[in-house]
């Protein structure tokens, strides 16, 4: 073989390499994205089914009102956040929203009429279960950042990343336990 043939063998190669990272990081930033589209639609469920929830139990107290308030602003924080590509901010709101789910079931304990009725707690098990759902699509979310993390710090793909740094360099914000919840559940004991 000649030189000539081994230096295109040897560029082709590079060039392939190259080409596959850059595929590769490109479906990793989608399927981040991808993942951020399912946390919309799982913050959106919650939404509606807060504002199901709080039509039924409308007639029962005066706690819906403040509470629907409170989550209509923080889910117009959220949106407006989302706008404007701040993404700690509206991460931020939805934290606060998931804060509001939690403690609905302690106000149920207090109107046995309402905790007795069957769309009222057809509606809580869809908080619990949009809930869950939502915890999954944030931690999917958090694996393909960090899947994706891993991949452009590695040692040839950081330097494809550098080449092409306005398409291959994101710095996405991770889904996160508020403060308040971290320490609730470091203080968790079982009662006996």
């Amino acid at each position: 073989m000649s030189t000539g043939v081994i230096i295109i063998v040897v560029l082709v190669a590079i060039a392939g390499f190259i080409v596959l990272t850059y595929n590769k990081l490109i479906a990793q930033i989608e399927a981040v994205r991808n993942n951020q589209k399912q946390i919309d639609i799982q913050l959106d469920r919650r939404f509606k089914v807060f504002e199901s929830l709080i039509n039924v139990v409308k007639k029962y107290m005066d706690y819906e009102q403040t509470t629907l308030k409170d989550v209509v602003a923080l889910r117009n924080q959220a949106q407006q956040a989302k706008a404007n590509g701040d993404e700690k901010t509206r991460i931020a709101a939805e934290n606060q929203i998931s804060d509001i789910a939690s403690k609905i079931n302690l106000v149920f304990e207090q109107y046995p009429q309402l905790k007795a009725n069957e769309n009222c707690m057809q509606l809580q098990e869809e908080i619990v279960s949009t809930e869950n759902k939502l915890a999954y699509a944030k931690q999917s979310y958090n694996d393909s950042i960090e899947n994706y993390n891993a991949a452009k710090k590695s040692f040839f793909t950081s330097a494809i990343v550098a080449v092409f740094k306005n398409k291959l360099d994101f710095d996405y914000p991770y889904w996160q336990l508020t403060e308040a919840k971290i320490a609730e559940q470091e203080q968790y004991t079982v009662k006996l």
